[in-house]
């Protein structure tokens, strides 16, 4: 009888593993996105029912920036805004962070998306999913005033090793420079560019470079008696200018990611882009980016970087 009972509860205990052990796939537990990972079909609807999307962003007008009275502003954050209401995710959780934690802090799960016009890279690709870009921009120069070392170009500062150059953390302009020949011991990084325009007035650094859109619209409210936009700054020829901006999406969210884009080519095709790209100071004709003309995965895999 005892063995008879033994038996019973040790074919028992199998059928109850054998149960357990096939919970976690029926549940979805594993779904390839690594630990902690959100399932990819889950995403969207959970920022629908909750009607919020949580937004990385770099403090960088005219693309994303906080305004003085501390809302999330600029042409990213407005198009953003704009995609995600027509997705039902009315309300943003914005949260300012220094650009080079925007992608980390994204893989993190700190954001649901990070949006500052980030410029689409190869390299960021590794790490992050592009929605289709958004915008089109070059980048621009600003110096001590009067341009005493004749500064135009990114090569006459390789030339000169002297030349001390301050730029925001995380950026490509970093990039750019050492591939023009710029020397590592010539760059400091700053967290964001009123500090690179501090530099040069305080005489740590001769010249910052970012994108053209962030130096001049930086450039009206800053001291020109100190400072000078370089008008004739000639375009390094190089992978990766002009620069194609959009938000970047958490690996695993891909249904995200593509719905965005849906909404996004909806946007594009009925004008709201161009509306708020000119309405950020942009250029419609010259910073817009058509529906199809460019894609992301074409700037990802070196086509059209």
């Amino acid at each position: 009888m005892k063995k008879s009972l033994l038996i019973f509860l040790f074919l028992l205990t199998i059928v109850v593993l054998a149960a357990c052990g096939g919970s976690d796939e029926e549940a979805g537990g594993d779904n390839g996105g690594g630990e902690g990972s959100s399932q990819p079909d889950d995403k969207l609807a959970e920022l629908q029912e909750s009607g919020t999307v949580t937004v990385g962003f770099a403090n960088e007008e005219p693309y994303g920036y906080q305004g003085d009275d501390g809302e999330l502003k600029g042409a990213a954050v407005d198009i953003a805004k704009a995609v995600f209401a027509e997705l039902g995710v009315d309300d943003m959780d914005s949260q300012l962070q220094d650009y080079s934690q925007l992608i980390p802090g994204l893989n993190a799960g700190q954001y649901d998306v990070v949006t500052s016009g980030m410029a689409i890279t190869p390299e960021r690709c590794e790490n992050a999913i592009f929605a289709e870009p958004e915008m089109v921009y070059g980048e621009g120069l600003v110096v001590q005033a009067g341009n005493p070392l004749g500064i135009e170009s990114y090569e006459d500062i390789a030339e000169n090793p002297d030349v001390r150059v301050s730029v925001m953390s995380g950026t490509t302009e970093i990039g750019y420079l050492e591939t023009m020949g710029v020397s590592e011991d010539q760059i400091t990084n700053a967290p964001d560019i009123p500090a690179t325009f501090s530099a040069i007035q305080a005489d740590r650094a001769d010249v910052t470079t970012a994108t053209e859109m962030t130096l001049r619209l930086a450039m009206e409210t800053s001291d020109e008696s100190q400072l000078e936009f370089v008008e004739n700054f000639e375009q390094p020829d190089i992978e990766g200018v002009p620069s194609w901006g959009a938000p970047a999406f958490h690996p695993d969210n891909t249904d995200l990611r593509d719905a965005y884009n849906e909404a996004l080519q909806d946007l594009k095709e009925d004008g709201t882009v161009e509306e708020l790209l000119e309405a950020n100071g942009f250029d419609p004709d010259s910073n817009s980016v058509a529906a199809g003309e460019i894609t992301a995965e074409s700037v990802c895999n070196g086509e059209n970087y």
